[in-house]
């Protein structure tokens, strides 16, 4: 499943998940973002993990 969300370098990775949440109908909370071994937290911003346009990221449901 292929998400695309608009968001900026000083978002935070909780931003990004409550517009995942959004889109998918369920709850930021219970969405986990990994890339590779990384488990991306919930207070750092995109920029800081060096997040950029047309990067993938897993994304898991707990």
């Amino acid at each position: 499943c292929g998400l695309k969300s608009t968001c900026l370098q000083t978002d935070s990775i909780r931003d990004l998940k409550k517009l995942i949440a959004a889109q998918t109908g369920t709850r930021w909370d219970k969405i986990v973002l990994k890339k590779w071994y990384t488990i991306f937290k919930d207070h750092v911003t995109l920029g800081d993990y060096e997040i950029h346009d047309g990067m993938n990221l897993e994304l898991y449901y707990q």
